[in-house]
């Protein structure tokens, strides 16, 4: 199955991971207006953008563009729905990454949660749903995400899921090194 061309729902008792949709867009400034939130969010080599949005324009901007990279290839982002309460709760993005660095043939996963949702056990249920099918949608052999210091709950669920730490740095497309990262091996 080619992501880009079909792209699927995942589903378990308490999420639905599903492509964004223009009725997010309330739910997902909730996400991306958490100030609490947003120094969890990966903007690492994303061209300024800090992922924090406080107008539902601005939310709307970047639902367009998220629309936009789909159907052009570039990535692909999906909404968090929690089943209990009907609305997204955050969004992964996911793309395959070729670089000339440690992190090339790799998808690189981003995990937006509202701040309620940054629960080891929570993060690990989302995981569940979607760490193995992105290993075949993209037909590579690592995933690597984000996890910055402060962030104990998420690196003690990437840890407990089997991602382990890399000293390895991300290098951007200007060539600034980004670190952090962990990395799961199918």
């Amino acid at each position: 199955m080619n992501i880009y061309e079909t792209c699927p729902t995942f589903e378990n008792d308490k999420y639905v991971v599903r492509p964004v949709a223009d009725g997010d867009d309330k739910a997902l400034l909730d996400v991306y207006g958490d100030e609490k939130a947003t120094p969890f969010f990966n903007s690492d080599n994303c061209h300024g953008d800090d992922f924090h949005y406080t107008t539902l324009e601005r939310m709307r901007q970047a639902l367009d563009f998220w629309k936009q990279a789909y159907a052009n290839g570039w990535f692909v982002r999906l909404a968090i729905a929690d089943k209990n309460k009907g609305k997204a709760v955050g969004t992964i993005e996911a793309f395959l990454r070729v670089a000339d660095d440690y992190f090339t043939d790799c998808v690189l996963l981003r995990l937006d949660l509202h701040s309620a949702y940054e629960k080891s056990e929570e993060i690990k249920s989302i995981l569940s749903l979607t760490a193995q099918p992105l290993f075949a949608l993209f037909g590579c052999g690592k995933i690597a995400t984000k996890a910055i210091p402060s962030a104990s709950e998420r690196i003690k669920a990437l840890t407990e899921f089997g991602f382990i730490k890399s000293d390895e740095p991300l290098i951007g497309h200007d060539g600034t090194k980004y670190y952090d990262y962990f990395v799961l091996d199918e």
